[in-house]
């Protein structure tokens, strides 16, 4: 159930165009533990973005692939 809100959430936050970095609240309700950061538009943009933050691994980058498949890193 908890994985199933995450993906809604990560499903609500992925734009249509570019791409967003997205930060988790540990500390926030189950289903609102995500939030916006910031949008880029280019890929290595993004990747310099969640590179530079103190931990990384607590970021992900979320858009859409060539299909129109939702997508995580």
């Amino acid at each position: 159930m908890v994985d199933d809100l995450f993906e809604k959430e990560k499903k609500g936050l992925t734009p249509v165009k570019g791409f967003n970095l997205v930060g988790i609240d540990y500390f926030g309700d189950s289903d609102d533990q995500l939030y916006l950061i910031e949008h880029f538009d280019m890929y290595q943009d993004v990747l310099n973005a969640k590179k530079n933050r103190k931990n990384p691994e607590e970021y992900f980058i979320l858009y859409k692939g060539v299909g129109g498949e939702y997508l995580s890193r």
